[in-house]
């Protein structure tokens, strides 16, 4: 699917301007996510390389576009200023006053160093909404460790039940706690502009991708609330649930999740082992849960006896939850990916960037890829022209000055 097949009408967030200090992940996910609802998005860079992730790479495109920067940054217009001169502060000054959303994650306080600070953001802006992304938030003695996702993922409790037991622990294979922390943000921006309108006014949100990794530990960390256990790493395995996990079939890795006891009625019946549903050790859920030791090794057995493709069709026959291990590029050859059209386009500097496409499916304003990922600084005589009534003779100064 194209990007302009994609586009019908306004977005929801069409007349939000959205001004981006982010860079890696969080933040510019974060950002691409309003822009993807119809935002203006300005993408602040620093003069010199940017955004971390333009180098992250191979591959790149044939433009030079990393992959990793693809990611994370359609639907944004970048403008290079160098914020610790105090030209670009001005600029900056001048560019809140006409957003209405500021995202930002440099190490706590430093907007507040730059003179910046919530009162006077509110000044320039008195109905702004101001979202600060940092590792650990503001108000305490941690505020100004540094966040990184792998750290993160270990700090916040992810890893340690990640991977095959507790003396392998795993990171996710992405940088789930940017991911979620990005959507946190969007959400809680969504939610102020939403206030505003109600004439709640400016907002100041603090996300910290430590509380948003916690929370995400979702029943993991609500069963050690509830019962004083740590959880431990169980591999594929579910801490709650039986048979809920990978197997092999005769050829090959496929997963499961029996999440009731009817549905557990059904396996029993396409594993032609009906006594199963009878046997007390495994008629409901706590029951095999607490025998999974003796049940999982004779599921195991019985899994072995035929493919994963004949598996697959009398699970999918019954209704039983079930799924082949797909790599990457079988996600995108899968006809729900087709129908769903994830793997998307957009043209940009004469080449066509591929894209997955916006998770965000409302049909009646979709979400749109209007711009594709820039490159440094490549709206920002458009910014200052359009936005800020700089001539030209102005910008070129301001370039040779190095402040743009």
């Amino acid at each position: 699917m194209s990007a302009e097949a994609e586009t019908s009408g306004a977005g929801l967030l069409d007349g939000i301007r959205v001004l981006d200090l982010s860079r890696i992940l969080a933040g510019p996910f974060c950002a691409m996510t309003l822009g993807d609802l119809g935002a203006d998005v300005i993408k602040v860079e620093h003069p010199q390389g940017g955004d971390d992730t333009r180098s992250w790479g191979p591959p790149f495109t044939a433009s030079g576009l990393s992959a990793y920067f693809l990611c994370a940054n359609r639907n944004k217009r970048s403008l290079t200023l160098d914020l610790k001169a105090e030209p670009g502060r001005a600029i900056l000054r001048e560019l809140i006053r006409r957003s209405d959303v500021l995202i930002e994650n440099f190490r706590a306080g430093t907007l507040e160093a730059w003179g910046l600070d919530w009162d006077a953001l509110r000044e320039l802006r008195p109905d702004l909404i101001y979202c600060t992304i940092t590792g650990f938030g503001y108000g305490h003695s941690y505020s100004h460790e540094p966040g990184y996702d792998f750290m993160l993922q270990a700090r916040g409790g992810l890893m340690s039940i990640t991977g095959p037991d507790s003396h392998h622990p795993y990171k996710v294979g992405v940088a789930i706690t940017d991911i979620i922390t990005g959507l946190y943000a969007s959400t809680a921006i969504n939610g102020a502009l939403s206030g505003r309108s109600a004439g709640r006014g400016a907002q100041r949100i603090d996300l910290a991708l430590f509380d948003a990794q916690v929370a995400a530990l979702a029943n993991v960390a609500s069963n050690f609330l509830v019962s004083g256990e740590r959880p431990r790493a169980m591999g594929n395995a579910h801490p709650n649930i039986v048979p809920y996990q990978t197997f092999e079939a005769s050829d090959g890795v496929f997963a499961i999740g029996v999440g009731s006891d009817p549905l557990w009625n059904k396996l029993c019946d396409a594993l032609e082992r009906p006594a199963w549903t009878a046997e007390p050790r495994f008629a409901t859920n706590p029951a095999r849960v607490e025998n999974r030791d003796v049940l999982v090794p004779m599921l195991a057995e019985r899994f072995r006896s035929r493919t994963r493709a004949e598996w697959l069709k009398r699970f999918e026959q019954l209704g039983i939850p079930c799924a082949p291990i797909h790599a990457v590029d079988q996600v995108f050859e899968d006809p729900r990916a087709v129908a769903r059209g994830l793997r998307t386009e957009v043209e940009g500097d004469g080449e066509v960037i591929p894209l997955v496409a916006s998770a965000l499916r409302i049909p009646t304003a979709p979400a749109t890829i209007r711009l594709p990922p820039p490159h440094l600084g490549q709206q920002s005589a458009a910014i200052l022209s359009e936005l800020l009534g700089y001539e030209e003779e102005a910008i070129a100064a301001l370039r040779a000055d190095g402040v743009v």
